[in-house]
């Protein structure tokens, strides 16, 4: 059985004075086509339990995650910022991940979360948001934090859920490429369109090889 995640780091930041927690976690990273999105669940000391069943997005059942979503906005400040792919041919992929982090951020800030005093804990062991802040916020990285900590799962959860379904609109258009299954990731499907449609606008270009 999979562990669920705690609040366990969340609430010893809340009672070493912090006030905002911020939970941040990327998700499209690898596909080849559609943006990469980074979601944000934002906390404070008052939060109650979160909701039953969640767990890090990749370790539940879509069905589940469009079950969690509505409860995981309900529960934090939620938000979900993208880069598209021309963004991520243009910068490469770290950049764009922290341009969709910020956008995130600017949205958080626009529901009114004091993102400028908040902590963020940021899944993964690299930091790739700051170096696009303008005004840095406080971040901590983690290993694993997407399956430990609740606010990350969160926006794991919700980030998830935003690309797929975007994924499974844009499949409507173009049909060839099986995006409503894939996301946009390389399947044998989605190369074998590439190889006799092309590729889409929709598409990394700097990632597909000639």
């Amino acid at each position: 059985m999979v562990a669920e995640p705690t609040l366990e780091l969340e609430r010893a930041l809340f009672a070493s004075g912090e006030r905002v927690i911020i939970g941040l976690d990327e998700v499209g990273r690898g596909a080849m086509a559609g943006p990469v999105m980074v979601g944000a669940c934002a906390i404070t000391a008052t939060v109650g339990d979160f909701p039953l069943g969640l767990r890090d997005s990749k370790l539940v059942s879509a069905k589940k995650r469009r079950e969690l979503d509505p409860l995981v906005r309900a529960w934090g400040v939620v938000a979900v910022g993208s880069a598209s792919p021309a963004e991520i041919d243009q910068f490469g992929i770290t950049w764009a991940l922290g341009l969709a982090g910020k956008r995130a951020l600017a949205l958080l800030f626009e529901s009114g979360v004091d993102v400028a005093s908040a902590h963020a804990l940021l899944d993964g062991s690299h930091d790739w948001l700051t170096p696009v802040l303008a005004s840095p916020i406080r971040i901590q990285t983690r290993v694993k934090a997407d399956q430990d900590c609740a606010s990350v799962s969160a926006a794991s959860v919700a980030a998830k859920v935003q690309r797929d379904n975007l994924m499974a609109e844009l499949a409507s258009e173009f049909v060839d490429y099986g995006w409503d299954s894939n996301k946009g990731y390389g399947s044998a499907a989605h190369m074998e369109a590439i190889a006799t449609r092309g590729i889409t606008v929709h598409h990394r270009a700097s990632w597909v090889k000639s």
